[in-house]
């Protein structure tokens, strides 16, 4: 099953609520484009790419709410739902691409009615998914060259299928290996405040047979340390053109950490998350998420009353700190600024078919 789809019948946006497990597994379903905004926001979905194609069929879904007649008033309709998508969640680029990417089918000329933009728009939101599923086991098992039998692997966060529309990004990568028989393990941050880690992680690792073991995040620098993890693989919401990582928080700290032990540290990521119009990572945004998230554990206060929290969802890992990147055209090694670039532009479909 995929995290995000499209049901044919009902004409509705569908996801996995990713908030409820791995206790009950429950598919949400909207048939608003406002909901599907705020269940971005509430992490119904999360990670990039899961991120990106429920906005694209969250603007699809929005096309189809519409009651415009015409072309011109379907598109303003569908510039404002777009602003309302684009304002879910500000760090994961995905979304904006995904939004971008559609508005520009929308906008082509040569749909000239309002049932045209609305077939049109799906069929691209359709596109997307699908090609988040083909990049993915691409990006899987060029990461699978780096993994060597009996290897142990420090991953944080969540990263598989629940973070992207099937397969994952770096959890993507260690299921490739396991596809291929190797024998390996993995050190499973539990991901605090909203438990990724432990909750989603863990779940679609036991699902597959992987040999895991939770630990919590201030763990993962003893076992680094000790000699007790051979390579760190993580995602990213958004790279920037030098290489900088913006991904979950608490990234930054295995980078460091990784490098001082000498451990190689990799994001993986699909091309759609690289951001050349960002020079470097200090001009990521980075959301700051609600307190209560920090104060609390399901729902169960942890802090003394009137305690305050400062809870940022992300932070930055300088590309100083990254031995490379897997994408779906390859592993991508420094000078990243050019190296980037160049895989960004081999990512792009030829224009002459």
């Amino acid at each position: 099953m995929r995290t995000v789809f499209w049901d044919y019948e009902r004409q509705s946006l569908k996801m996995i609520d990713q908030r409820l497990l791995p206790m009950q597994m429950i598919i949400a379903e909207f048939t608003d484009y406002r909901a599907v905004a705020r269940a971005i926001t509430e992490m119904y979905v999360r990670g990039a790419p899961a991120i990106g194609a429920a906005a694209a069929f969250g603007l699809a879904l929005a096309a189809h709410q519409s009651t415009a007649p015409g072309r011109e008033q379907l598109l303003a309709d569908l510039d404002s739902a777009a602003a309302t998508l684009n304002a879910a969640r500000p760090t994961a680029v995905n979304l904006a691409w995904a939004v971008s990417r559609l508005l520009a089918v929308a906008q082509q000329p040569s749909l000239a009615s309002a049932s045209a933009i609305r077939a049109a728009l799906l069929a691209e939101a359709q596109r997307l998914a699908d090609e988040d599923v083909a990049l993915n086991r691409r990006m899987g098992f060029h990461g699978a060259e780096l993994i060597n039998d009996g290897d142990t692997i420090l991953h944080h966060c969540n990263t598989g299928a629940l973070a992207t529309v099937d397969w994952g990004t770096a959890l993507g990568v260690i299921f490739a290996a396991h596809e291929q028989g190797k024998q390996i393990h993995v050190l499973v941050d539990e991901t605090r405040p909203r438990l990724q880690g432990a909750r989603l992680t863990a779940w679609e690792l036991q699902q597959r047979g992987i040999a895991y073991d939770v630990i919590a995040d201030n763990a993962a620098g003893h076992f680094m340390r000790t000699g007790q993890v051979d390579i760190v693989l993580v995602g990213s919401d958004r790279t920037a053109a030098n290489g900088d990582v913006a991904n979950k928080i608490g990234t930054y700290k295995l980078a460091v950490v990784a490098k001082e032990n000498g451990i190689p540290f990799y994001p993986v990521v699909p091309t759609s998350t690289i951001d050349l119009n960002l020079a470097h990572g200090d001009l990521i945004p980075i959301e700051e998420r609600d307190q209560e998230e920090v104060l609390t554990v399901f729902g169960q206060p942890i802090t003394p009353a009137g305690a305050t929290a400062r809870n940022p969802a992300f932070d930055v890992t300088p590309h100083r700190y990254v031995t490379g990147i897997v994408t779906e055209v390859g592993i991508i090694y420094p000078p990243f600024l050019r190296n980037l670039r160049a895989a960004v532009a081999a990512a792009q479909p030829d224009p002459a078919g």
